[in-house]
């Protein structure tokens, strides 16, 4: 840790419902010696997984509001939130990914610092059951009680049982939402809410690590934390004829605040499967 750095002996408030200050807090306490403390903030107002409540705006957009109203409750300039997001693999569609980012808002300057993982370590998933179908092997393959379960109707309306580990409590609830679904059928999904996922908390704890070594990074322009790469530029060379390709050949820094950049040019060269020239 940098005692001097900006944000040491500073402290950040965190509003969540799932205990994320055990997952965010040592990596930025560790890096830039910032205290994350929970406050009470009702974060289901920005989206609920189970749909009940829409998410306002995308994943970095949620985490922004969410970030800002912990320093408002909490009375404080510094606010750190994280989002998550479950769906297909934007590179491999038929694979389940997890998008997790952390963000850092500062209220004082006026600028936030995100940073994220997208990973394909996760147990997102569902399946729809009829009370007279065995959900154990469903259960057993996503970590089932370890990782908590979801269940409610398949079609319509009804009660949403959430965090339920125990295997009696799943059976219960699978009959319960079967009886009053439009199909016969419950809808039994993973809880992917940070304290009932303890797959997504390793997530968070990574996306809030790259946060903190971000933080270590000072622009040199202005002095503010956050210095790290803005934007990328393809052009990387055929190893082979040289052409131009997709591939990232210059890497730009930037600045959260002010205007400064640095462009570095990447080493090395393309593999001629990926040029448009010798592979077309």
């Amino acid at each position: 840790m940098n005692s001097a750095h900006p944000y040491s002996g500073r402290r950040a408030a965190l509003g969540s419902k799932h205990g994320k200050v055990a997952q965010i807090g040592p990596a930025l306490s560790a890096a830039v010696g910032l205290e994350v403390v929970p406050v009470d903030l009702d974060t289901d107002l920005f989206g609920t997984f189970t749909g009940e409540i829409a998410r306002p705006g995308d994943a970095l957009h949620t985490a922004i509001a969410k970030a800002r109203a912990s320093a408002d409750v909490g009375a404080l300039s510094l606010g750190v939130a994280s989002e998550g997001s479950f769906g297909p693999h934007p590179g491999s569609p038929f694979m389940s990914a997890n998008l997790e980012i952390v963000v850092l808002v500062d209220l004082d300057i006026g600028f936030h610092v995100a940073e994220q993982v997208l990973t394909t370590k996760t147990n997102f998933a569902h399946v729809r059951l009829t009370p007279d179908l065995d959900p154990d092997d469903f259960a057993q393959g996503i970590g089932f009680p370890a990782h908590a379960l979801v269940v409610q109707p398949s079609v319509g309306p009804g009660r949403i049982f959430k965090g339920i580990t125990d295997y009696a409590e799943l059976r219960a609830a699978i009959t319960a939402s079967a009886a009053v679904s439009n199909d016969g059928q419950a809808l039994v999904q993973t809880d992917m809410r940070a304290h009932c996922n303890p797959t997504r908390q390793v997530q968070i704890a990574e996306a809030a690590r790259r946060l903190a070594q971000r933080l270590t990074a000072i622009c040199p322009a202005c002095g503010v934390p956050g210095w790290g790469k803005v934007e990328t530029e393809a052009g990387l060379p055929c190893e082979s004829c040289g052409w131009p390709t997709d591939l990232t050949r210059t890497v730009i820094s930037g600045c959260a605040v002010c205007s400064y950049r640095e462009a570095r040019d990447l080493d090395g060269a393309a593999k001629a499967r990926y040029c448009p020239m010798c592979n077309p």
